[in-house]
Parts: C-alpha cells; sequence; structure tokens
C-alpha cells in the first residue's frame, strides 16, 4: 500500500513537472538596429508595417522603454541584464584591457547571457543575425555564451546582399560566407536571419523543449539597401518632405496616446533645412534616401511577418511571448546629405546612408540622435506580444523601463534560475526589474536609469531627468512628465536637484565602471 502510494505521488510529481514545462512561454526576442521611435506605423510612421502593427493591435507598446543610445552596448545590456559597462562593453568591441574592465569590448564571464539563464531551465536556445558583442577569439562567439544554435554576423551588420570585407556570415562555429565566398545571388540578410530562425524553432518543437530565439536584424542601420521593386513603391512619397511629415507623425502619436499633446514637436535643428527651400533636384535626392530607407523598414516588418505566420502555422503563438525593440534612435551619422553612393544606390554595391534631416523624422518628436542620451537618441518602441499571458489587447504603458529589463522579465516569466555564483566565478546580480507588472499595468519598483556613452552622460529618476550632452556639455534638467522633448532646461531653477542627480550618475558610474577614477 506505501509503495503504492509513493508510485502515485511519483506519477503525480512528473505529471505536473510535465504540465508546467509544456505552460512554460516560448520567447522570442527581436531586436532592430538604427530605427527610431516614430518609423513604424503603431508609433506613428507612414511607413507600411501591418505585422508590427498588428503585434501591437494584440498586445502592449510600451512609451517609455529606452535602449543605450548605441548598437553594441544596447545587445550587452539586453542579453545579460547588466548596464553595458558591468558586461564588458561601455563602447563598441575594442578592448582599452584589464585596468579599463567597462571597455573590454566582449561579454564579461561575470555577466550571464540569456542562453546561459535559460539553457539550464530546459530551452533550447537560438541566436541568428547580428552578434556584435565580442567576434576577435572564437571564445566570444554565441555558441560560447550558451547558445545551442547560431546563424549570422559576429562581427555585425553593415550589408544586406553582399558581404563586406571584415565581415562573415557563420552557422554555428563555420563561416558558411565572406568578401571571398559571397552568399548565393538571392540572399537577404533580413530574410536569411528570419528564415534560420525558424529552422532552430522547428529543432526545439522536434525535441519537445521550449525556445528562446534571438533575433537580431541589421535592418535598419547603413549602408541602407533593399530590392529595387520595394524601393520603387516608395518613390515619391517622400516629397512631401521632413518638415509636413514629421508634424503628421506627430500628430499620429497624439492620436494614438504614445505622446502628450502638451509636449511640443521638438524644433527642426539648425543644421537641417527647410525642405521648401530645396530645389526641386535636392528634394528627389532627398526622396530617394528616404524610399530606401522605408524599403528597408517595410522588408524588415514582413520578415517579421513570416516569423509570426510561422509560430501560427506551428501553433506555438498563443504562448510565445514576442518582445519587439530597437537598438538605439535613428542616426545623424553621415550629416545632413547623408551618403548617395553606387551606380544604383540601393544595390549591394552602393552605399548609402539617410543622414541627419531624415533622421530628425525617425526620431519624431524627440530631439538628438544615435550615440546621444537626449530622448531621441535612447527612446525605443517595444511591442509585447503573448496571446496567452497578456489579456489585454491594443494596451499601452506608461512605465519607464529599460533595455536591462529583458532579462529579469525572461527570467520571471521562465521560472529560470539566476545563479549568484557558476563555476566558482560570481555573478553580477542584475540590474533590470522584471516587467510582468507592467504586462498587467501595475506599476514597476521606483528606481533610477542611468546611461553613459562617449562622454554623454544621463540619469532619470522618477519624472525627473538630467542629461549632458559629451564629457564638457553642461547638465540639463528636464521634467519629463511635462517636456519629455526636453525643451525647457530647469538646471538653473533645481541646482540642488541637479547636485543630488549628478552624484547619483557618478557614484553609479564609479560603481559600474561607466568611468574609471
Amino acid at each position: 500500500m506505501r509503495c503504492g502510494c509513493w508510485f502515485l505521488v511519483a506519477c503525480l510529481f512528473l505529471a505536473q513537472v510535465e504540465t508546467d514545462a509544456a505552460v512554460r512561454p516560448n520567447v522570442v526576442v527581436i531586436l532592430v538596429d538604427d530605427m527610431g521611435y516614430s518609423d513604424i506605423g503603431c508609433y506613428g510612421s507612414e511607413i507600411p508595417t501591418p505585422h508590427l502593427d498588428q503585434l501591437a493591435e494584440n498586445g502592449l507598446r510600451f512609451t517609455q522603454f529606452y535602449n543605450t543610445g548605441r548598437c553594441c552596448p544596447t545587445r550587452a545590456s539586453l542579453l545579460t541584464g547588466q548596464y553595458s559597462h558591468q558586461a564588458g562593453v561601455g563602447h563598441m568591441t575594442d578592448d582599452k584591457g584589464p585596468e579599463h574592465p567597462g571597455f573590454r569590448g566582449f561579454l564579461n564571464r561575470q555577466s550571464l547571457t540569456l542562453a546561459e539563464v535559460l539553457g539550464p531551465a530546459g530551452y533550447m536556445t537560438a541566436a541568428s543575425g547580428k552578434w556584435h558583442v565580442g567576434h576577435k577569439e572564437q571564445s566570444m562567439w554565441p555558441l560560447q555564451r550558451g547558445f545551442d544554435r547560431f546563424y549570422g554576423v559576429p562581427e555585425g551588420g553593415g550589408f544586406y546582399f553582399k558581404v563586406k570585407q571584415g565581415r562573415t556570415v557563420v552557422r554555428g562555429n563555420e563561416v558558411l560566407y565572406s568578401a571571398e565566398q559571397q552568399p548565393p545571388s538571392d540572399w537577404y540578410s533580413t530574410d536569411a536571419w528570419t528564415l534560420a530562425g525558424l529552422e532552430f524553432i522547428d529543432e526545439a518543437l522536434s525535441a519537445k523543449q521550449p525556445f528562446l530565439l534571438y533575433l537580431a536584424h541589421n535592418a535598419p542601420h547603413f549602408p541602407l539597401q533593399a530590392p529595387e521593386a520595394d524601393i520603387a513603391k516608395f518613390r515619391g512619397k517622400y516629397r512631401a518632405g521632413w518638415d509636413a511629415l514629421r508634424a503628421a507623425r506627430h500628430e499620429r502619436q497624439i492620436e494614438l496616446g504614445l505622446v502628450d499633446r502638451q509636449w511640443p514637436l521638438a524644433p527642426r535643428p539648425d543644421m537641417v533645412p527647410e525642405w521648401d527651400s530645396l530645389s526641386a533636384e535636392e528634394q528627389d535626392y532627398f526622396d530617394h534616401l528616404m524610399a530606401i530607407y522605408a524599403a528597408v523598414v517595410s522588408r524588415m516588418d514582413g520578415a517579421i511577418g513570416t516569423l509570426v505566420d510561422g509560430l501560427k502555422q506551428r501553433d506555438v503563438l498563443d504562448n510565445t511571448l514576442i518582445l519587439f525593440m530597437s537598438d538605439n534612435g535613428g542616426t545623424a551619422e553621415s550629416g545632413p546629405r547623408g551618403k548617395y553612393e553606387g551606380d544604383h544606390p540601393g544595390d549591394g554595391d552602393s552605399n548609402v546612408f539617410y543622414g541627419q534631416c531624415w533622421a530628425t523624422l525617425s526620431n519624431t518628436p524627440f530631439r538628438r540622435y544615435k550615440r546621444q542620451n537626449h530622448e531621441g537618441g535612447i527612446a525605443t518602441p517595444l511591442i509585447a506580444h503573448w496571446p496567452a499571458g497578456i489579456q489585454e489587447k491594443n494596451g499601452l504603458r506608461t512605465q519607464p523601463c529599460h533595455i536591462t529589463d529583458i532579462m529579469a522579465t525572461l527570467v520571471d516569466v521562465t521560472g529560470a534560475d539566476y545563479p549568484t555564483e557558476l563555476g566558482g566565478q560570481q555573478i553580477h546580480p542584475l540590474a533590470g526589474t522584471s516587467l510582468r507588472p507592467a504586462f498587467e499595468n501595475r506599476d514597476l519598483p521606483e528606481r533610477a536609469i542611468f546611461w553613459e556613452h562617449e562622454g554623454n552622460a544621463a540619469i532619470r529618476s522618477g519624472d525627473w531627468k538630467l542629461v549632458r550632452l559629451g564629457r564638457k556639455g553642461k547638465w540639463e534638467l528636464y521634467n519629463l512628465a511635462h517636456d519629455r522633448t526636453e525643451l525647457n532646461d530647469l538646471a538653473a531653477m533645481h541646482p540642488r536637484r541637479v547636485k543630488e542627480l549628478r552624484e547619483q550618475w557618478r557614484a553609479w558610474a564609479i560603481r559600474s565602471h561607466a568611468i574609471d577614477e
């Protein structure tokens, strides 16, 4: 009788384990590259992005989600749940040596990746696309940092059709394509990353494992390249110019509830000319630049549609948490005129940057750009879609949150353990907080959020934000509840608050190796 009871208990335990495993969500984290806050339809854009818009309609949009303002640091923070300097990637992938632990250019071993945390919890883990958090030694590549599968570029992005010099396309640890060994003529990176992701998902389903897919697009990073037919769809649509289009996006953002009408649209920067002052020839030039950018964004949205359809066909969409975000705001790199090099701008041999003028449109309604810590550089869309776990549809969330919160969120929803040490190595505690309360429209814990990149710096505490442009720039103070476009500097009116926030930022910067003193 006693043996029978123990057998029944064991069976019930195993059944519960299997049930828990069955209900744990799959996870897809989608990161895009150099896309501004207003560049998708559900955040105000005229660029058609029906697939992302549908995810938002059936899920949540966050209005105050932040990245780090630059490519590599955002990836480091997303992958580890640490501030990028804590993870060793405070700048890009150059190694400043062990005396500068915040700037080693690769993920350190005191920080665990999403795969190193979710893998031991039974998840099959895959990365597809742009890695760019350490590539000079294979020990820095995804498979050596916990991922079961990888298809992408260890070194970064910078191409769509043809692999450029200094880049490789890798499957696992094997180089498939390079500048000397090009991919097939019909290969396009945005599509390739997505199809590889679906292959990895099929492997997980065959193995009856929940999965984590980290899908890191290089779109819409320069050099902007897209199929000619895609570009043609947008030719002529940008002759309205950035002034009219910024006003239209801003009005849509107000109607959508993303921004407050009391926040004025940031004025056009001095370096950006008034659209009506341009000649017809110049307007045509700029129209073509933005048509190429819009084509790249549209193609990226189509690939996300392919992914979502694939999840639906495999009957796993409802219990898959999809998170979509960008690594920084639109980029002013190449200046107001952008770049327009090649016999056929937009093809695989061309070099196209859309420039500061159109980046000002991308970052509507905010000021400044990628690399800077004003809102234009660090504000990103965040879409959360999870029918089995998020009941509300087409919801807005205004809680301030940060890219470091992704790891904490996934630990929370998957039930994974986040260790304090591994193999005798002490592990940094998580810097972020779970967004699960926000999924349920509850408050997040009060905390300050910090930034540093190339001497640009900021701290946000509550509604107050202290921000600095460059190491020698003066500190500016804004109340974001009333002035999120950062037009009314209150530093002179609140010197004590400036001092307190500056000291709090400095203590964080020293503690996190954002400065070395």
